[in-house]
């Protein structure tokens, strides 16, 4: 009973999310035969959601206006779990979802019993969110819904990019997944066109509907995604690239150095090699000293000689120490 009605949750949830259903995509979703498909829709009915169906080959399932989701079930720690995350949401450069998770946190909070709302209202009075300044322009929420649900459909999407210049140009991309940091969100996806793998800045994509048509998964270009969008944001777009090896841990390296700055690699207890990239070798070589940290240069032997260059103009910079033979330090002592 318990494994039926989880189905007939995941079932209406399926119903919601997409505008129509084929019998033979919901039972492969759902891991059960169309014949079961036809009887959940049925009981389905009988509770008194408009399960709407379209005959023939064509035909599917959709769910019909004026349905609701049934009533939200959380034990405790989800409950407190859902507030912090709506607590920390404005912090994610999505436009508009800091009045969003205010209004549905005020509705979480109605529901829920004295002892939890004690517990949240706690959370939300002694909490000061500290965002970072100028994070970056934010995204239009109904454009993320736009890429997850591509994504999860495996739909083709079809979009106007804004590159960094400003120019627009058409795309049709087979979406595989969002990847977020805490100041910009990302599409990783198929290029058709370019037959290539890219990374597209989500602020930066106007849908154009309609999408489609549906397109078989293809393999990722990493099995770490996090890496990949990384190493692009932080490295493969800049003309001028370096490999560092910085003289501490991997974990004390990754507390300076966030996801587009550049990507940290192990070598051993005590180093790890930075991958990273700029505009031009003065920068990477500001960049890198302002790490506070010690380094050795492992390519492009370029930089290694910009280092030597910074080192010497920095040394003529300096007044020259006092001699130790010489009158100055001799009447030094004198008065000591």
């Amino acid at each position: 009973m318990v494994e039926t009605s989880a189905r007939l949750l995941r079932l209406l949830s399926l119903l919601q999310a997409h505008r129509e259903w084929s019998g033979a995509d919901l039972a492969d979703r759902l891991g059960v035969t169309p014949r079961t498909v036809r009887r959940d829709v049925d009981r389905l009915r009988e509770l008194g959601y408009p399960v709407e169906a379209s005959p023939g080959t064509g035909g599917g399932y959709r769910l019909g206006a004026g349905a609701e989701l049934p009533p939200l079930l959380l034990d405790d720690e989800e409950a407190v779990a859902v507030a912090v995350g709506l607590r920390t949401a404005a912090g994610q450069g999505i436009e508009g979802i800091g009045e969003t998770s205010v209004r549905a946190l005020a509705k979480l909070e109605q529901v829920l019993p004295a002892r939890l709302r004690r517990r949240v209202g706690a959370l939300n009075a002694f909490t000061v969110p500290m965002l970072r300044a100028g994070g970056g322009p934010a995204v239009d929420p109904a454009v993320l819904t736009v890429l997850a649900n591509a994504c999860r459909d495996g739909e083709r999407l079809r979009f106007a990019y804004r590159d960094h210049g400003g120019t627009s140009t058409r795309r049709t991309a087979e979406p595989y997944r969002l990847v977020c940091t805490e100041r910009r969100w990302y599409l990783v996806a198929w290029d058709v066109d370019r037959a290539d793998w890219r990374t597209f800045r989500a602020d930066r994509i106007v849908p154009t509907p309609p999408h489609g048509p549906r397109f078989p998964p293809r393999t990722p270009p990493s099995g770490d995604l996090a890496a990949y969008v990384s190493r692009g944001i932080s490295t493969h777009v800049y003309p001028q690239r370096a490999v560092i090896r910085l003289l501490v841990s991997a974990a004390e390296a990754a507390r300076l150095v966030g996801p587009s700055d550049g990507v940290i690699e192990a070598v051993d207890a005590t180093s790890c090699l930075l991958r990273t990239g700029a505009a031009s070798l003065d920068v990477l070589v500001i960049h890198v000293v302002l790490l506070g940290l010690d380094f050795e240069v492992v390519e492009p032997p370029e930089l290694t000689e910009r280092v030597r260059e910074v080192r010497d103009r920095l040394s003529r910079a300096l007044p020259p120490p006092a001699d130790p033979t010489g009158e100055e330090y001799g009447d030094a002592v004198r008065k000591m």
